[in-house]
């Protein structure tokens, strides 16, 4: 793909996202995040090398800060996993939750334009949540409610991505995107030869809640303030 085509590709994912966080009315912010979840799924394939063409993975540290700092850097991670990144969640420092994300040039840059709107999004989402009134624990709830909202998206991403590699005309796709992927994993576990995974704790009528508002938000659609969108960059 060329770089002009790159771009304009980009511009037009990222009027999309911005159209999807300014407006009140849900159904065009579905129509917004569907057309530009798919676009963007579509651009990852189409920013593939030939077969064959050496590139060399990529890296970055992102740093997440409060309130809810675990939960945006899971949102960060599963975010650039979909884009066919590989994230680590590194821990604290810096002012933040920290994840560094590993992963080809074309892929961190569609995981960090995600991210970003993504971010603002959920935390727009987050404060019109009201908790049910039989809920007692109020910030476990809403803790919840981000982890379901998060994996709503999660699922929602890979699908999209799942749907372009399938449409690619390109016979080599799945190979070239095999050999990529194991390239970004001998570049990780030269950083990191120890990896230790973990599951979050969620309760039950915030995580539900969470991943409807996920599903109908359609990649979450909802809006704040663009002061987040640094925390990628």
């Amino acid at each position: 793909m060329g770089a002009r085509v790159r771009e304009r590709t980009l511009e037009r994912v990222r009027k999309l996202l911005a159209k999807a966080e300014r407006t009140d009315n849900e159904h065009e912010r579905a129509t917004f995040m569907a057309a530009a979840s798919a676009l963007m799924a579509k651009h990852g394939i189409d920013s593939l090398p030939p077969a064959g063409t050496r590139q060399v993975p990529g890296d970055r540290i992102v740093t997440l800060p409060a309130p809810w700092a675990r939960e945006k850097a899971r949102l960060v991670s599963l975010v650039a996993q979909a884009s066919r990144c590989r994230p680590l969640l590194i821990g604290r420092g810096d002012g933040g939750q920290r994840v560094h994300v590993f992963g080809f040039a074309a892929d961190l840059e569609r995981a960090d334009l995600l991210a970003t709107s993504l971010l603002l999004q959920m935390a727009s989402g987050l404060a019109r949540v009201e908790p049910p009134e039989d809920v007692t624990a109020v910030r476990a709830y809403r803790r919840s409610w981000l982890l379901g909202f998060t994996d709503e998206v999660y699922r929602l991403l890979c699908a999209a991505e799942s749907r372009a590699e399938a449409e690619s005309a390109g016979t080599g796709t799945a190979l070239v995107l095999a050999d990529r992927n194991a390239e970004v994993a001998r570049v990780v576990a030269a950083h990191y030869p120890d990896i230790r995974m973990s599951v979050p704790r969620t309760s039950g009528t915030g995580y539900r809640d969470g991943v409807a508002a996920g599903r109908e938000a359609d990649l979450g659609r909802t809006g704040m303030a663009t002061a987040t969108a640094p925390e990628l960059t």
